[in-house]
């Protein structure tokens, strides 16, 4: 494929044509104001970034790498988790680097609606078909141009072009140049779609998600609640750890945070969870290694807490790759009982390995297995679906899964998730429990779900999770949390208990 532009073109033809919609300016985008706070450095290193050596690889810098790993993600189907974590491992970059690199790929996933619109109204032809890699290379220049104030953008505009030119050759350098370099001339006079004239097409540019999406959530939430929650999705995520009692207090591990002067808070829902913006090579400190917290959303913490397993438990996790919530129903049962933890894949039986043998629990097993078909000789005292999902309550750590998700992914979801729930009653000995939990916001897979296993399967009942987690976090006796509420992820999780007087299967 050729690449479609190939001159300079007026920015008053494209006003005039393709009448560049309604004014929005970043200027109070909170975005560029908490961009980059936590990376000084990164912005130092790189404000004089200008041009680069002879003898630089292909795709050599963090920009470069970022093109490259937005490249593969539009190309194959792979996550973006996925694609980075295999560049990062291989990567010869600095720390600073990777992070510059990290919050590039991540911002323009992120904001690729609100990007692109810009980009075609100032693009001659067709952008949706211009060359891959020369696309990228002018999405990260205007994700810097717009989000992170700290970076020159003429620097940013540089660094593209440069990348362009090694890659692609001079004409596709010119293209890059004449399109960032125009828009930077221009930056205070794009328009975006009229809100008051198509809300859902407006919130799809200016937030950038799927217009799907947000004609969905108009209809759950309403206007004011939908744009809460767009906003809460192109937030930056917090890190939060868990920290794992079987190795240190909650005392002891914020006494250490402040001993090092680390900036934390405590979870307002759960007080083993510690909430940071920013903390460099996490799992590469020795508080990691020794075991004493893990890395989990609070509302993934919260699912694993509703189950509430008793010390000596067998318990049944029948999709628990990469093991977050097997871990800590292993430490809330002090470690005591049996922990099946299942995923159908082998190769992913290692994380779940990995994360217990870290944190020094010696109460799970990982076995390869289809949960829909999953035989064991023992009935549990607990089982744990934490289904396969749409995922669209964490956008904001995963922002890709907007782009690949269609609206038909939640109906084919819902039908698998009654698969799991079916089998895994017959799992469940008589006064047992059977927690179901997604990371979902869709009713289809999470009030809809739960009913329809309380409609076929009588001889359970609900167990509310007001009972068990504060009462913020549950609604109608389900626990259900929202970004744009709650500031976690967006989540789902019921609790039923087997009637005791129930024969077994």
């Amino acid at each position: 494929m050729r690449l479609s532009c190939n001159i300079i073109f007026d920015i008053k033809n494209i006003i005039k044509h393709k009448k560049m919609n309604t004014v929005h300016t970043d200027k109070n985008n909170p975005e560029r104001n908490d961009t980059v706070k936590n990376l000084p450095e990164i912005a130092r290193e790189h404000d004089n970034e200008t041009h680069l050596h002879a003898g630089t690889p292909l795709y050599g810098g963090a920009r470069g790498a970022a093109i490259r790993v937005l490249s593969r993600i539009d190309q194959s189907d792979s996550y973006l988790d996925k694609v980075l974590e295999k560049e990062l491992e291989n990567s010869e970059l600095s720390s600073l680097d990777k992070s510059l690199l990290t919050e590039i790929v991540h911002g323009v996933v992120r904001w690729q609606a609100k990007l692109d619109w810009v980009l075609t109204g100032f693009y001659h032809g067709e952008f949706t078909k211009c060359i891959i890699p020369v696309k990228n290379a002018m999405r990260i220049a205007l994700y810097q141009i717009m989000f992170l104030d700290k970076i020159p953008p003429f620097a940013a505009v540089n660094e593209s072009v440069e990348i362009i030119k090694r890659i692609k050759g001079v004409r596709s350098a010119n293209v890059v140049n004449a399109v960032l370099r125009n828009i930077l001339h221009h930056i205070d006079e794009i328009r975006y779609p009229k809100r008051e004239e198509d809300i859902p097409r407006y919130f799809a540019i200016v937030y950038s998600h799927p217009q799907w999406m947000v004609k969905r959530w108009l209809e759950q939430f309403g206007e004011e609640q939908t744009e809460a929650f767009l906003q809460a999705n192109n937030r930056r995520p917090p890190l939060t750890l868990r920290i794992n009692t079987l190795q240190t207090s909650i005392q002891d591990f914020t006494d250490m945070l402040q001993e090092r002067k680390v900036a934390f808070s405590v979870s307002p829902y759960e007080e083993r969870s510690i909430i940071m913006q920013y903390l460099h090579n996490i799992r590469h400190s020795e508080a990691f290694g020794k075991g004493m917290f893990s890395v989990q959303d609070v509302s993934a913490t919260l699912a694993a807490r509703l189950a509430a397993p008793a010390p000596g438990s067998l318990i049944y996790d029948l999709c628990a790759a990469p093991g977050g919530k097997a871990t800590f129903l292993a430490e809330l049962s002090g470690d005591t009982g049996k922990i099946i933890a299942l995923d159908k894949y082998e190769a992913k039986l290692r994380y779940i390995r990995e994360n217990a043998q870290r944190l020094k629990l010696n109460s799970i097993e990982a076995v390869a297995a289809d949960a829909r078909t999953f035989a064991p000789g023992e009935l549990a005292d607990v089982v744990l679906v934490d289904a396969p999902c749409s995922g669209t309550g964490t956008l904001s750590k995963k922002p890709d899964i907007k782009w690949k998700r269609e609206i038909q992914d939640i109906r084919v979801m819902a039908d698998f998730q009654k698969q799991l729930l079916a089998h895994a009653a017959s799992l469940v000995r008589p006064g047992g429990v059977l927690v179901y939990s997604t990371c979902s916001v869709e009713p289809e897979e999470n009030t809809a779900v739960a009913e329809w296993f309380r409609q076929n399967f009588t001889h359970f009942t609900l167990d509310n999770a007001e009972s068990y987690l504060p009462t913020e976090v549950c609604s109608n006796g389900y626990m259900q949390m929202f970004p744009h509420v709650h500031r976690t992820d967006g989540a789902f999780a019921a609790r039923f208990v087997r009637q005791p007087d129930t024969p077994l299967e």
